[in-house]
């Protein structure tokens, strides 16, 4: 039935708009039709713009980023997708920045334009150009032998002196908004190797040159110290219950008896009844000594309740699930101050686990990872299971760890957890009946002893990178502010600020 248009009242006139205020400026032509010559007004609206403007405007000590820098991109990628029998492992932009970068496409490599050129050796940086532009990181060793997708710009320093110092630049926030100010395209935002050749950088002493080379080789260093440890681990974990025989994993379908769905808890979907997971158990069972449900390890399990998110401009450091399984993530959610839904007001302690609950099987669910100093004063999300440790534990932390997080041995059973159709869950009660095996006194400690002090390398590489990110930001303001930075040994960021006569 049609719906005839009715008279109404006039509306009330408005003197302001209630929901949002326009932001604007004026700008000279000349500046929209420099460069690339951009038309859009969030170029221009966006504080990069202006923080990019005062830079330029310094009359010297400044040249662009390309004059320090080798940047290329690789071309867009058409490989042949293949089993990881036959294949090369392939990294997407987003994985390169997990924690643990898996695959979960293998290409041919004979099959694979310029192939070589989407390898990368140890130190090169790598910055994203599509989707959140901007975000830099450095290649270590999970990375190599590894096609990297063409969404990350490669960054190669011309003089090995820069190298540092140019990370460090790129990590900086005032560097970021001029990159997210210099970005394109109005659904997937992009960035172009020309956007960072022409970025201004300041030229600072080389000393300081020098200490961001020394501290940006520590990154990297400590980053491969903490991955050899992690494979240490596991490596010995899988040597001491012997080889898992090949069983079958699901993926082709499988039969099981009725009696089977319907004991226990009941679980009539397929997750909980895959060959692989019970060959698993039975396999820890045979080979280890002996079982322990978590419940009785020495540990509380929980998750936080429900509580209302208030963004705030100067709240406290929120981390979502997905943020505690990347390297030195970004960290842009503040929310005000509240209980955050347990006794801790959300906030996790060095030395517990903490394992993502919700999400897809194939994504973070069930992923597990040992807190360490990065996480302090830090909010982490109520989809995130607590495993805290009380009084003296049955096992230690890291041994847990392993023991959950195995690719083989405890990582499928955790997923096996998962119930839910749209987004899976994992419930408390089902990590308290996780069997966790037990091995001889002299392997479980140095398997613990491996993965305690991964999860420390680990955290004093986010803290040096987020140093140098601050250090880099502060000389920028330096800059801006036209004080001449010259190295002072005394002083706690290598600087020392000389006011002029």
């Amino acid at each position: 039935m049609a719906v005839r248009a009715r008279l109404a009242p006039p509306r009330p006139d408005r003197e302001e708009w209630q929901w949002h205020q326009i932001k604007s400026m004026s700008l000279p032509v000349t500046a929209l039709l420099a460069g690339d010559r951009r038309m859009e007004a969030e170029a221009y609206l966006l504080s990069g713009f202006g923080l990019r403007a005062a830079l330029e405007a310094r009359p010297n000590g400044w040249v662009r980023f390309g004059h320090l820098a080798n940047i290329w991109q690789p071309s867009r990628l058409k490989g042949i997708q293949v089993t990881a029998e036959f294949g090369t492992p392939f990294l997407a932009a987003t994985q390169v920045f997990d924690l643990r970068p898996v695959p979960r496409k293998w290409l041919a490599l004979e099959r694979t334009e310029k192939a070589a050129q989407r390898f990368v050796q140890e130190g090169m940086i790598l910055v994203t150009c599509s989707g959140s532009v901007g975000r830099a990181t450095l290649a270590y060793t999970p990375h190599l032998d590894t096609l990297i997708s063409h969404d990350l710009l490669r960054v190669e320093a011309i003089e090995a002196k820069h190298w540092g110092w140019l990370y460090a630049y790129l990590r900086a926030t005032t560097t970021r908004a001029m990159m997210t100010s210099a970005q394109y395209g109005h659904i997937i935002k992009h960035l172009e190797v020309s956007h960072l050749n022409a970025l201004p950088i300041p030229e600072v002493p080389d000393s300081l040159l020098q200490h961001f080379n020394e501290r940006t080789h520590a990154i990297v260093e400590l980053r491969d110290k903490a991955n050899a440890a992690t494979l240490a681990a596991e490596k010995r974990f899988a040597e001491c219950l012997s080889p898992l025989p090949v069983s079958n994993n699901g993926e082709n379908g499988f039969a099981i008896n009725a009696s089977a769905m319907f004991s226990s808890r009941r679980r009539i979907d397929a997750w909980p009844h895959v060959p692989l997971v019970q060959s698993i158990k039975t396999h820890l069972e045979s080979k280890g000594q002996g079982l322990i449900p978590l419940r009785e390890c020495g540990y509380q399990v929980w998750v936080p309740g429900r509580y209302k998110r208030v963004p705030v401009e100067e709240g406290v450091t929120y981390l979502d699930s997905s943020d505690l399984f990347e390297i030195n993530p970004d960290l842009s959610k503040q929310f005000a101050d509240c209980s955050f839904g347990d006794q801790y007001r959300g906030r996790v302690q060095k030395g517990w686990l903490l394992m993502a609950s919700s999400g897809q099987v194939y994504g973070i669910i069930g992923g597990v990872i040992l807190s360490n100093a990065f996480f302090a004063d830090k909010v982490v999300s109520n989809h995130v299971i607590r495993i805290a440790p009380i009084a003296k534990p049955a096992v230690r932390s890291g041994y847990l760890l392993t023991a959950l997080a195995h690719p083989l041995l405890g990582r499928p059973i955790i997923k096996s957890f998962a119930f839910g159709s749209s987004v899976p869950e994992i419930d408390t009660e089902s990590v308290n009946e996780f069997a966790v095996v037990r091995l001889a006194l002299d392997d479980e400690d140095y398997i613990a002893d491996q993965a305690e002090q991964a999860a420390e390398w680990r955290a004093e590489a986010d803290v040096l990178e987020t140093e140098i990110a601050d250090e880099a930001e502060q000389i920028l303001s330096r800059f801006l502010a036209g004080e001449p930075l010259e190295p002072h040994p005394s002083s706690e960021l290598g600087v020392h600020v000389h006011q002029k006569p």
